[in-house]
């Protein structure tokens, strides 16, 4: 059996964060999200990959080359158009030749052994469809039951209408014969080829759906940035004490924490694992590194420092008594003495954000910054919980950041020249 993982989105919901980084390549827990996804490949047996790729696409080409450092084969194949899941799938039909395949998306987050069970279980002439059972379906497709099996697919029922508890998760396992299905489905409202639409089409000729429980803690969607915290959580759970780097006499480390090679822990250093220490990275004296914190390649968080339950990508520097918490922190950021990443409001209640215009409920208590790429802050700068700040982005000393900052802008402190584009 071989895997196909569609990796070719942009992931516009967790903009800044996906301005220059495919959201399969974000960083979760030391590595790629999609690296988590293609270890659970190969757990399951399955060594021969294809990524159906389209924005940013040589990243993944240049990180995974040919897959042999990671133990498998990969191939790759662009969807020179992103029409939905479905064409996406079709991509695939050369690669997969005649055999039953394994179907995925790589902005998923996905528990050890879920894969593994899955293949164990499926039956052969049976297309094996991932299930979850969640409080509200309406977000995703729900699946009318007749015992274990799949009845109807419907795509985002309103609440009250669903037919069932159980939602489409996006783990397939599809015989060959699913690319005939796929040639004939029709465009969808969204103007796009969706393969749940696909799977109706093989349910109304007899072809058995076979719903594969999921429990709720094995699997997650990056599909919102805060997202990405918890999977940085779980993934954190799978490290162990690991220490490439240096770590000088002085220094505290307790629990799970990997130091990656060439990184640097300074004496006074206190870090509480669960950690990932990137490689190259500075950190000390005197800074304190609490648990869920998972930090890139040749960062630096210097004196008088705290960083909590964040993730702060390659090149970004904290160099001074700055308060890093639940926040993320883009790539080749720079962040100016005494910059304050606020996470918590005065009333406790759940932090919102605004995501493409439009007002969400993080259903966080504790939610900080989202910072894009290539960020500098000047010094004495507090940023709300919450808040959003675009790639390229310089605020100046003193600013206190009350809304979310566009790309690419300057902003001040005095209201008449408040912002303006670099």
């Amino acid at each position: 059996m071989k895997a196909v993982i569609l990796v070719a989105g942009k992931g516009t919901r967790l903009t800044p964060l996906t301005d220059y980084t495919p959201k399969p390549m974000l960083n979760v827990a030391g590595r790629p999200l999609l690296e988590w996804m293609i270890m659970r490949v190969k757990e399951a047996g399955i060594t021969e990959i294809l990524l159906v790729t389209n924005y940013l696409e040589d990243q993944f080409k240049t990180y995974f080359g040919d897959g042999s450092k990671h133990g498998v084969k990969i191939s790759y194949k662009k969807q020179e158009k992103t029409l939905g899941t479905a064409n996406a799938f079709l991509q695939a039909e050369e690669f997969v030749g005649e055999d039953q395949f394994m179907a995925l998306y790589g902005d998923h987050y996905i528990a050890e052994g879920v894969l593994r069970k899955i293949k164990a279980n499926h039956r052969e002439g049976e297309v094996a469809v991932g299930a979850l059972l969640v409080d509200d379906p309406s977000q995703y497709g729900a699946f009318k039951l007749d015992g274990e099996y799949i009845k109807k697919v419907v795509e985002k029922p309103p609440k009250g209408t669903e037919p069932s508890k159980y939602a489409n998760i996006g783990i397939y396992i599809f015989p060959h014969g699913v690319f005939d299905y796929i040639k004939k489905t029709p465009v969808s409202p969204r103007e796009e080829y969706e393969i749940t639409d696909t799977m109706q089409l093989m349910i109304n000729d007899k072809i058995l759906l076979r719903k594969h429980e999921i429990e709720t803690m094995d699997w997650l969607d990056i599909g919102l940035p805060w997202n990405l915290l918890e999977a940085n959580q779980r993934a954190l759970q799978h490290i162990d004490f690991r220490i490439d780097g240096t770590v000088e006499d002085g220094a505290k480390l307790h629990g799970q924490v990997w130091v990656k090679k060439g990184a640097r822990i300074r004496s006074g250093a206190y870090i509480e694992g669960p950690v990932v220490i990137g490689e190259n990275s500075d950190i000390g004296p005197n800074c304190y590194i609490r648990s869920g914190t998972c930090l890139g390649d040749n960062v630096r968080v210097g004196n008088a420092c705290e960083v909590k339950n964040s993730i702060i990508g390659d090149n970004s520097h904290a160099a001074h008594l700055s308060y890093i918490g639940d926040s993320i922190i883009g790539k080749n950021c720079n962040l100016g003495a005494g910059t304050i990443t606020a996470n918590l409001r005065f009333d406790k209640t759940p932090i919102e954000v605004t995501i493409k215009g439009e007002r969400l409920n993080s259903g966080r208590r504790k939610l900080g910054a989202i910072m894009g790429d290539n960020v500098q802050t000047g010094i004495n700068v507090n940023i709300h919980p919450g808040v959003i700040i675009g790639s390229d982005s310089w605020i100046a000393p003193g600013v206190t950041v009350q809304r979310d900052v566009p790309k690419g802008v300057i902003k001040y402190f005095f209201s008449k020249l408040e912002e303006r584009k670099r």
